[in-house]
């Protein structure tokens, strides 16, 4: 199934498609649906292909499981550019959030003023 879909939204999904499409056109519509998927399997098999013989022996040492985006924490990425390297490592070294928690400067206000106020972050 589609990713985020469970079985009652497909079943959902199917009745309104058969409702939009009608019956007698669903199975031409189907059958095209088939062809477009093979057709992009086909291409992005013969691309992969190609991408392995260009690369070649040299291909085979790329650490391509490093370069999923899927693995990439935006957090991470925000605080390593605001923080700098040495926050970074300090992240690393430590576990993550408690480093950067720990590289945050603490800014002691005098007592007998008040705090700052945003009028327009209300």
């Amino acid at each position: 199934m589609i990713a985020g879909i469970n079985g009652s939204e497909a079943l959902i999904l199917l009745v309104i498609i058969l409702i939009v499409v009608g019956p007698d056109r669903l199975p031409r519509y189907a059958a095209q649906l088939g062809k477009f998927v093979r057709n992009v399997k086909t291409v992005l098999s013969d691309a992969q292909n190609k991408v392995r013989d260009e690369l070649g022996p040299e291909g085979e040492e790329i650490p391509w499981d490093k370069l999923d985006p899927r693995q990439y924490d935006p957090r991470r990425i925000v605080r390593d550019a605001v923080m700098g390297d040495e926050a970074a490592n300090g992240a690393k070294a430590a576990g993550g959030a408690v480093a950067g928690a720990a590289a945050i400067k603490v800014v002691k206000r005098d007592p007998d003023t008040p705090p700052p106020f945003d009028s327009e972050a209300t």
